[in-house]
């Protein structure tokens, strides 16, 4: 006994599925019509409008918090580099220490000024030289005051440990008044300055 005459229904529908199915001759003609009257796909879009295309973002408030930190922080690491790359261009001049080079654009403190006094009464020329003016005999010329005998220029400076020598006569000479500073590896023997911040006159 087959499937079919258990189950009445089963042979019915599958008479109705063997029975031609007459179409109506016109049919054809109108799919394909129908079908040319749809619009052509438009291209896909190039990879650059695809780029440029705008889009949206929601983002939650924390989100927006890290992000805004995270800029930030990147700000302030750009800057600690540049500033450090500005000290490290500065650099020593040729045949002076390295240690303690502070660029002359970031010398004027004003409220930290500082006298360097001399006593030299034979010297025709004295000037000071140090890290806070890159090393140049040229840059600080000392004047001679009234009685002949002592040298002296004040300027403006910086807080902190600065390492100095008074050039006298073009011979350098450390500071008879003030700590000497550890051997530059040049020849020279330099004296030390801390600087508090406020006048030191």
């Amino acid at each position: 006994m087959i499937d079919s005459e258990q189950h009445p229904y089963v042979e019915m529908i599958a008479r109705e599925a063997r029975r031609p199915v007459a179409v109506d001759p016109a049919a054809r003609a109108r799919i394909m019509a129908a079908v040319r009257a749809e619009p052509l796909p438009s291209r896909a879009p190039r990879l650059w409008e695809r780029v440029l295309q705008p889009r949206s973002f929601h983002l939650s408030p924390a989100a927006t918090s890290l992000i805004a930190a995270g800029l930030v922080g990147i700000g302030i690491l750009g800057g600690l580099f540049a500033h450090s790359a500005n000290n490290r261009d500065a650099g020593s001049p040729v045949g002076r220490s390295p240690i303690a080079v502070v660029p002359h654009t970031q010398l004027p403190v004003t409220d930290t000024v500082v006298r360097f006094v001399l006593v030299a009464p034979k010297a025709a020329t004295v000037s000071l030289v140090g890290d806070f003016n890159g090393w140049d005999a040229n840059r600080t010329p000392m004047a001679r005051a009234a009685g002949g005998d002592v040298w002296t220029v004040t300027l403006p400076m910086t807080a902190g440990r600065h390492v100095y020598s008074f050039v006298v006569d073009g011979s350098w000479s450390p500071d008879p008044t003030a700590p000497l500073a550890p051997d530059d590896g040049y020849g020279h023997t330099n004296s030390v300055k801390i600087v508090a911040r406020g006048s030191a006159l």
